[in-house]
């Protein structure tokens, strides 16, 4: 007998949703969905994580309530892409590189190690599933929502590396999830916002957005989440891959002959939310093929989904054994990875490195640090004095995480020599900032400007600081995050991108700018 056969309708539907909820203990949100909706999964965000002592001990608070109702365990995940996207930001979980500094080493093996050692660190916190790699073709300067969560802009380079991750994690007992199918990289909307279109022929896309996708299918990846985007050359309806059964069904399982999980990307993002609304959403999802339906945030709309989902059951809108199809997917994923202990890999590497994680990183660091040109300007003259204007990460978004050990360039320069000066700003400074900076400014000195993107554009006020201080300085700017801050700012005397400002990347920039490190970072993405 399946381990479905007795489940009540209820139970089938509640266990295609992974929900969020909003408490660091077991709240009466989440406890509800998994007593009374049988929500097969639970989605961890920053606001659910005190320690990780506290999150581990959730996790199995959470896995005993499950079994109260149901045979089955629960499949926790999180967001823990790396770089500026990391859900855990306490000790105990390392703080592994972002997508595109990874790429940027143009070592897939590093991609592999990171994902091991997170995954090895997930595991013990109770979790069995990450919503990562991205495998977005990051191609288009103008992304708000993807850039340095993209290994970069070639796709061969983005499914090597998407590959060494997916097996990585798996190897850890870990589900690895590549997103966002059928691809974002090619978009200047983020669709946490709106609707989102990527207009390209099959051809292209088959060359471009689709190819890390079919790699990441050959390594075997569990998981597949849709992307809130339109492809009119695979769906000729305007719906987002997310609602569409061409996409989902006619592309990815018929032909791509995927056999995994298709989670969807969450509902209560605007590209869906706003047209459709998240209950009719999660009907025309199910419709379309997907397994598993991503709610984060909002007990009401939770509660409406699955009781829509179950609705168009009863009344026939939706075949019962399209139901029972996902279940079985998802009933299968948990038999094979909810407490799996992770295997020793047969491919990627021989052997896993040995070296301690810190050493690790300040590897990669140094590998990942790209001087695109200098004129002159770098190492910096040890006579000079130093001058560094900062701008300080205050505002958290989805794509946008201060990391809470950081460190500033200028306190970390600052132990390299002497006369360094720092100046911290916000990223959205104002424009009186750059006239108090121009005061602070002392001839002779050596500026260096870090900049600090995570929407697409340079914020104006960064741009005006720069475009001030050019006027009389020859500067070092290092974009901090994303390389394409070069073409909002006259073409400075140094550019160097460094695709995050974690602690590690800092201090290999600091040996960078005073010569004991020779640059070896390449671009991931052309800035011509």
């Amino acid at each position: 007998m399946r381990p479905w056969d007795n489940f009540t309708l209820e139970q089938k539907v509640g266990q295609l949703f992974m929900c969020g909820f909003h408490g660091q203990r077991a709240d009466a949100q989440i406890t509800r969905l998994i007593q009374d909706y049988h929500v097969g999964g639970v989605i961890y965000f920053r606001r659910n994580v005190e320690s990780v002592e506290q999150l581990t001990r959730l996790s199995a608070e959470l896995q005993r309530m499950a079994a109260k109702s149901s045979e089955l365990p629960l499949m926790i995940s999180v967001d823990q892409e790396g770089g500026m996207v990391a859900r855990i930001d306490k000790d105990g979980v390392t703080r592994v590189p972002g997508n595109m500094a990874l790429g940027a080493t143009g070592n897939p093996d590093y991609t592999y190690q990171c994902a091991r050692i997170l995954g090895d660190e997930l595991k013990r916190i109770g979790i069995d599933m990450n919503l990562a790699p991205v495998l977005d073709v990051n191609n288009n300067a103008l992304n708000p929502v993807i850039g340095v969560r993209s290994y970069g802009e070639n796709a061969e380079k983005v499914a090597a590396h998407g590959a060494a991750a997916i097996t990585g994690y798996q190897s850890r007992g870990i589900a690895a999830t590549a997103k966002h199918f059928s691809g974002h990289g090619d978009t200047a909307v983020d669709s946490h916002l709106g609707m989102v279109t990527v207009p390209h022929g099959r051809e292209r896309l088959e060359q471009v957005e689709l190819l890390p996708f079919r790699q990441a299918i050959e390594a075997g990846v569990d998981a597949i989440m849709t992307a809130h985007v339109i492809f009119p050359a695979i769906e000729p309806e305007p719906i987002p891959a997310t609602l569409s059964r061409s996409v989902l069904h006619g592309l990815l399982r018929k032909e791509m002959g995927f056999e995994g999980i298709i989670i969807t990307d969450c509902l209560e993002m605007h590209a869906i939310s706003k047209p459709y609304g998240v209950a009719k959403a999660a009907v025309r999802a199910v419709k379309a093929g997907a397994d598993l339906i991503l709610v984060s945030h909002t007990l009401d709309e939770q509660i409406a989904a699955i009781e829509a989902v179950a609705e168009a059951v009863r009344h026939g809108e939706i075949d019962e054994q399209i139901i029972d199809q996902a279940l079985e997917r998802v009933v299968n994923w948990k038999l094979k990875r909810c407490g799996d202990q992770p295997s020793e890999p047969s491919s990627m590497t021989d052997s896993f490195s040995s070296v301690p994680h810190d050493v690790l990183l300040h590897e990669i660091a140094c590998q990942s640090i790209t001087v695109v040109h200098n004129d002159g300007l770098l190492p910096l003259k040890p006579e000079q004095n130093v001058f560094v204007i900062w701008p300080e990460v205050v505002q958290r978004t989805e794509v946008d995480e201060p990391w809470s050990h950081s460190d500033s360039l200028g306190r970390v320069l600052g132990q390299f020599r002497n006369h360094v000066r720092e100046y911290k700003i916000t990223t959205q400074p104002s424009y009186d900032e750059a006239e108090r900076i121009m005061q602070s400014v002392i001839k002779g000195d050596q500026v260096i400007v870090c900049t600090y993107t995570s929407a697409g554009v340079l914020p104006k006020g960064q741009r005006n600081i720069i475009e001030r201080l050019s006027e009389k300085h020859s500067l070092i700017v290092v974009a901090l995050r994303n390389p394409y801050d070069l073409f909002e700012i006259p073409r400075p005397g140094a550019y160097v991108c460094t695709y995050e400002n974690t602690p590690a990347v800092v201090r290999g920039l600091s040996l960078l700018i005073t010569g004991e490190l020779n640059p070896s970072g390449s671009l991931p993405v052309r800035l011509s």
